[in-house]
């Protein structure tokens, strides 16, 4: 380009070249370049100009020695399984302590591993400072547990109404079964920049009312101190969780690479007082919003299809999510926040599900300090759901249910057993229990007992169904 030419214009690369990096700031720095071209300036006498909007340059930060950084277990074992599945555990948080940005940790007794080395396992806890990161709280963010007490209500007859409005399995409700979802919800979600885009705003109207699979459930059961009936859902942020969770990844990754390059791409983290981590944090206040309205929807519409009266209190928890405390982030990984005031609508309880045959434990939090302030999420697991099935042999999964759920009414939606949700699969309920106690993690206040349940059942996954569709 010549110097002469006044007019021909500055550009991205121009900036590049210069040494400034993309970003939100790049329009209002063209702006500001082509005006002076326009006044005639030369390009040497513009960069000259713009040099002082150069940002400084990240500073790297380093991985921590291993060791450098400790974390509190509250875990113990006392079976072969346990004592394989703490050492995977222990393997994983000290390569995840060495992550930057985390300054403390914690296991919980339901703690198992949950995906490659320094990943946070499931029943962890790890406290970033100023950095929010995506892969801690997982795709299934907000994933969370809700209870409505139903007063005297028939237990069958409120499992007969919530299996004839939830909906469980792969994708969302078709046209013409959707639940309502708020328009001013919706507005805030077009105003954010990380949910402002066209498959989130159409998953958060198509997925509201769904439970998706796994291990979310609807269970019903009477409270032992009450003898009362309750309602108990287990879900996260569906579609529009997912959705954010991949977008928070990938400018997450964007930040590892200038950051710290040594990181592992599951722990990278997006700075919490860049403008995109202000975005990010506020994007995961309104995922939580949509995440209780969807709990909401399903519990209202079975009072009302079980034409419930005697409705008492309905109070919920998440498990998967970051708290700010402090100055630091805390990400639990399928743990409990077990303080007070975590967010604005903690009641001082929370819940804690075992598996499908036990009680669901509602528990006021102990704020313990070797816990970073949480509790257990529910029972974990000692081994996969593969080799859960391995070991089976050959019991099949109507056997085994009928074995081990004697006397309870369990459904699935879908209809085939999944056997790997079934209280085998799990770790022993007694034992997560009196470690709840014997760590002091929080204080149980009453069991909700089981009648029943409904599971999404043994589905196959949607990849398997759209090959045999070509096919």
């Amino acid at each position: 380009m010549s110097e002469e030419n006044t007019y021909d214009p500055v550009t991205g690369d121009h900036l590049k070249d210069w040494g400034h990096r993309p970003g939100k700031h790049f329009p209002a720095l063209l702006a500001k370049a082509n005006e002076m071209r326009a006044e005639g300036f030369g390009l040497v006498r513009i960069r000259q100009e713009l040099e002082s909007e150069i940002p400084p340059a990240p500073i790297q930060m380093k991985l921590r020695a291993t060791g450098d950084v400790a974390y509190f277990e509250n875990i113990e074992s006392s079976h072969p399984d346990e004592q394989d599945n703490i050492g995977k555990v222990r393997e994983t948080m000290g390569e995840l302590m060495r992550t930057p940005t985390i300054e403390a940790g914690a296991i919980m007794p339901d703690a198992c591993p949950a995906g490659p080395v320094g990943t946070i396992p499931v029943g962890g806890v790890a406290a970033a400072r100023n950095a929010i990161h995506p892969g801690m709280h997982s795709a299934d963010i907000c994933c969370s547990v809700m209870i409505t007490d139903l007063g005297h209500a028939d237990p069958k007859a409120v499992l007969d109404a919530a299996q004839s409005v939830t909906h469980f399995g792969p994708g969302g409700r078709p046209q013409g079964k959707r639940f309502t979802t708020s328009l001013k919800l919706l507005d805030a979600f077009r105003e954010n920049p990380f949910l402002d885009n066209p498959k989130s705003v159409r998953m958060a109207q198509e997925h509201m009312g769904t439970q998706g699979d796994g291990n979310h459930f609807l269970f019903v059961g009477r409270s032992r101190k009450t003898g009362r009936t309750a309602i108990v859902t287990h879900h996260g942020s569906r579609g529009p969780g997912a959705v954010l969770y991949k977008h928070g990844m990938h400018v997450a990754e964007k930040f590892r690479k200038q950051l710290s390059p040594q990181t592992a791409k599951q722990n990278a983290w997006i700075p919490a007082d860049t403008e995109e981590g202000r975005d990010y944090w506020e994007a995961l206040q309104l995922i939580r919003k949509w995440t209780k309205a969807n709990h909401n929807a399903i519990h209202q519409a079975t009072v009302e299809a079980a034409r419930i009266g005697d409705v008492g209190d309905r109070y919920w928890n998440e498990h998967n999510f970051v708290f700010k405390r402090g100055d630091l982030y805390y990400h639990g990984k399928g743990a409990t926040p077990a303080w007070d005031d975590y967010a604005a609508d903690a009641t001082g309880l929370t819940l804690i599900p075992l598996n499908m045959s036990e009680p669901v434990l509602v528990v006021r939090g102990k704020d313990a300090r070797k816990g970073l302030g949480f509790s257990p999420h529910g029972a974990g697991r000692n081994f996969s759901r593969s080799e859960h099935k391995r070991r089976m042999g050959s019991v099949t999964p109507d056997q085994m249910l009928k074995a081990e759920t004697e006397g309870l009414d369990i459904r699935f939606h879908a209809g085939g057993v999944d056997a790997s949700e079934l209280p085998s699969s799990y770790k022993s309920a007694k034992s997560v229990v009196a470690q709840i106690k014997s760590f002091d993690l929080a204080e149980i206040e009453d069991y909700i007992d089981p009648y029943g349940c409904i599971m999404a059942g043994d589905v196959p996954p949607f990849w398997a169904n759209k090959r045999k569709g070509r096919r």
